[in-house]
Order: structure tokens, then C-alpha cells, then sequence
């Protein structure tokens, strides 16, 4: 079995003084892995094939076979790491919480801790007569969503 940890180093450096990062890797039983990456400006198939072709190089699959594939974090996936947050400040966002409530709102902040969407609520003035739309934030851990991701509104 390949060495998560090493390989995970190996992928890290190779990303080193590019806006490209890791999101996630994920290695099977039978030794499939599954990177993905992000970026904070775009990820081209290019780039993904040089990845591939530079993991290929370091990690010899007559030493131990494994297979292989090398993406990119899809624009509807769920966020993974703070960075993709931090990426997405200032877009419409779809949060759905751990108890099962569906948010929509743009997403203020994120940092280590958490992240702030501002959603619209409508609340009732007391003594009015219709209730008024109001711009609420919400703040989350992480820890308390099920997902967050981009929302793709046409």
C-alpha cells in the first residue's frame, strides 16, 4: 500500500509556489487514489496530466501497483478545506446544516474556525402589517454543516 502521508508531502510540494492546492486524497484497499485539487484562480486538465505524470515519476508502479487519477474539484462539490471558503467570499453559497435545514446566502468570512453567510430572512416588525425581507448573518464551525458549496444559480 502507498504511503498516504508521503505521498500527500510529495503532492504538497509539487504545488509549492502555485495557487494550486490540495483538497483531498483518498487512497482504496486496492490501491486506487484519487487526488483532487483546487485553485484559486482555475485548474486546467493540463496541469492535472503534469500531476499525474509527476507522481508517476516518484512513485514507480513496478515497485507497487496502483491506479491513478488526478482532478479537480468540481465547481458543484462541497468544500473540503478552508481555502475553497476563503476562494468563495462574496458568492452565493448552499449550506445544509446537521439538522437538516437548507441555507442560501452569500458567504461573508471564513477562517480557521468557521465561516459567516448572509442570508434574507423575512421578520415581521412588531405593530406592522407585512413582514419585511431583512439581511441576516449566520455563523458556523465547520464542524456544524453537513456541506457548504458553491451555488450555481442560472
Amino acid at each position: 500500500m502507498i504511503d498516504k502521508t508521503a505521498l500527500a508531502a510529495f503532492i504538497e510540494k509539487q504545488l509549492e509556489g502555485t495557487d494550486l492546492y490540495l483538497v483531498e486524497l483518498e487512497i482504496g484497499s486496492g490501491n486506487e487514489i484519487r487526488v483532487e485539487i483546487d485553485s484559486d484562480t482555475s485548474v486546467d486538465i493540463d496541469r492535472c496530466v503534469q500531476l499525474t505524470r509527476e507522481i508517476e515519476d516518484e512513485f514507480d508502479r513496478d515497485v507497487e501497483d496502483y491506479e491513478l487519477e488526478v482532478g479537480s474539484s468540481g465547481i458543484t462539490s462541497p468544500f473540503k478545506v478552508v481555502r475553497q471558503y476563503v476562494k468563495n467570499i462574496g458568492n452565493e453559497v448552499e449550506v445544509l446544516t446537521k439538522e437538516g435545514k437548507k441555507l442560501k446566502g452569500m458567504l461573508k468570512g471564513a477562517d480557521e474556525s468557521g465561516f459567516t453567510i448572509v442570508t434574507e430572512e423575512k421578520v415581521k416588525p412588531e405593530g406592522a402589517r407585512r413582514p419585511v425581507v431583512e439581511k441576516v448573518e449566520q455563523t458556523f464551525p465547520y464542524g456544524d454543516v453537513k456541506y457548504t458549496k458553491y451555488l450555481l444559480q442560472f
